[in-house]
């Protein structure tokens, strides 16, 4: 191959050849046509001279040949040292090495000589080196004086190491160890914050109501995961009836739980004035975008009517309730199901589900159920079979619940589980819970005719002779201020648990009493003070389809 020809056409040639050429005047055509080799003779002599002038440009270049190893690596910041053959034995150690942990006599043992090497891990590194042929690396390793280091380890061939040898490297790191301890401790710290807010808006100890068995567990997410904000709640609105609530602000840290706990606290608050579920998410929604319009949360609140065996609910966004029932079929609350909280602009409504006796129900939140790469469907429905083999108590459910969904201490998600049983009673227990009921027909002789009833039933029941004169007295008042300011349908319920003696009125008409200061001279309007002066609490409440309920209780004695 005629090399010149070749080069004559690399872009560096010709490049150098054009600038060889600048400022001569062309030849004519008729010359180079009349001499054709003479091209071919220009573009040699061009790339030798080319050819000439850059060796002599790099000819004064150093080669790495030329300097000393010995000199490189004792020159270098970082720690090294080269160890040869399967006892380990030193051959070198730079400067930065000895003035780390010392010097280092050639010859010796790093067992023998050597003590930061047991901290560094350096012996069964070394030995997976010699074996393997391939450099290992060990990250961020401490020290007994307090130094950290990062230490990779290289194989050396060479004839003049006895049983190959090692290259050893270590950069010392103990600031960037010491930052990042700095930065966990900060983050545990703020964990620790957030868990302990979580944990104080949390209801310290469950109501628990006559009817119902009920227990609840809180399990932040593992020391990897943020604190989130779910929470859970149970109010006892009186007459019997109790709000359940569970909810799941999506942020995390300090902020989520200090918003839960703001919507945990107006939750209460509404519950108080004994709306429908769904009138409670309605004001609940509109609270929530004042709070934090940034913040998404999803919350069910549920009532459950031991008059009416089922729990009336309405949903923002959250997963549905799940009800085993006796025989153990699970049962799942399907819509309606609204936007979470603060999106505005929709109206909630309420569903329900039959909560008979037996029956045991579960309200969770999202960290349950939720897996990554996995459809959320498929984790409810995984807490549903779990659900139905799940039995005996509230907190041996919710414990079974967590164990059969994989939760541990290190899940990477908050998880709140309440379970709600709603017993069934036999025997002498069940003797302590009785319901009576009468229609109140007619015109003012439904009056004697209600106190008549409410005598014998209380006497039925054997309660004090007291205690029974006064349920008639209340008897007599609500059915009284109920067919003075009420209209048709009326119905006076008697009911006793355990605990308590409550009374219960209802009629068409959907004005709630209230009570007042009477004078003197007035001939009405003492009804409800004497009602909040003989009972232990009372209230009334509008019933769904239009009408109101107005009731007291009475707690039984010891």
């Amino acid at each position: 191959m005629n090399f010149t020809r070749w080069s004559a056409r690399l872009p560096g040639t010709q490049r150098r050849a054009a600038r060889g050429t600048e400022g001569s005047v062309p030849a004519a055509r008729g010359e180079y046509a009349r001499r054709p080799g003479r091209l071919v003779d220009q573009a040699a002599e061009q790339t030798e001279a080319a050819a000439a002038a850059d060796t002599s440009g790099t000819a004064d270049v150093p080669a790495l040949e030329d300097f000393s190893v010995r000199e490189l690596l004792g020159r270098l910041p970082g720690l090294v040292a080269l160890v040869y053959g399967p006892e380990h034995r030193i051959a070198y150690v730079n400067d930065a090495y000895a003035a780390a942990f010392g010097p280092r006599p050639a010859g010796a043992t790093v067992a023998a000589s050597c003590p930061e090497a047991e901290d560094l891990g350096l012996p069964p590194l070394i030995d997976q080196v010699l074996r393997s042929g391939k450099p290992r690396t060990v990250k961020s390793r401490r020290t007994q004086d307090g130094g950290s280091y990062t230490v990779t380890c290289l194989p050396v061939d060479s004839p003049h190491l006895d049983g190959g040898g090692v290259l050893v490297h270590a950069a010392d790191v103990t600031d960037h160890a010491e930052a990042a301890e700095r930065l966990r401790a900060s983050e545990r710290r703020h964990r620790e914050t957030a868990v302990t807010l979580q944990r104080s808006l949390l209801p310290q100890d469950l109501e628990q109501p006559d009817d119902l068995r009920i227990a609840a567990t809180y399990q932040p997410g593992g020391t990897d995961a943020a604190v989130g904000g779910d929470w859970y709640d149970v109010i006892t609105l009186g007459a019997g009836r109790t709000a359940l609530v569970i909810g799941d602000v999506m942020g995390r840290g300090v902020r989520a739980a200090a918003v839960m706990g703001q919507l945990r606290t107006a939750v209460r608050a509404y519950a108080r004035l004994d709306l429908p579920p769904h009138e409670v998410l309605q004001l609940l929604d509109g609270l929530a975008a004042e709070i934090d319009a940034s913040q998404i949360a999803t919350c069910v609140y549920a009532i459950h009517d031991p008059n009416e065996g089922k729990l009336v609910y309405a949903s923002a966004g959250h997963l549905p309730i799940l009800v085993r029932d006796e025989d153990g079929t699970v049962r799942r609350a399907e819509d309606p199901t609204g936007p979470p909280l603060g999106t505005g602009g929709w109206l909630h409504t309420s569903g329900s589900i039959a909560l008979p006796p037996g029956s045991t129900a579960v309200l969770y939140t999202d960290g349950l159920v939720e897996r990554r790469r996995e459809d959320i469907d498929e984790g409810v429905a995984a807490l549903a079979r779990a659900l139905s083999g799940a039995s005996g108590t509230p907190q041996v459910v919710c414990d079974r619940l967590l164990r059969s969904l994989g939760v541990t201490a290190e899940h990477d998600d908050d998880v709140a589980v309440l379970v709600v049983q709603h017993p069934s009673r036999q025997g002498p227990d069940a003797e302590l819970f009785h319901n009576a009921a009468l229609e109140l027909l007619g015109g003012v002789e439904a009056a004697p005719r209600a106190r008549a009833f409410a005598s014998g039933v209380l006497s039925s029941w054997r309660f004090p002779v007291e205690l029974r004169d006064l349920g008639v007295l209340a008897t007599s008042e609500l059915v009284a201020n109920s067919l003075q300011h009420g209209t048709p349908p009326m119905r006076l319920r008697l009911r006793r648990t355990d605990r308590r003696l409550i009374i219960e009125v209802t009629d068409g008409d959907d004005h709630l009493p209230r009570r007042r200061r009477a004078e003197t001279e007035d001939e009405a309007g003492r009804g409800i003070s004497i009602i909040a002066t003989i009972a232990s609490s009372w209230g009334s409440r509008r019933t769904p389809g239009g009408g109101k309920a107005v009731w007291c209780e009475f707690a039984l004695p010891d």
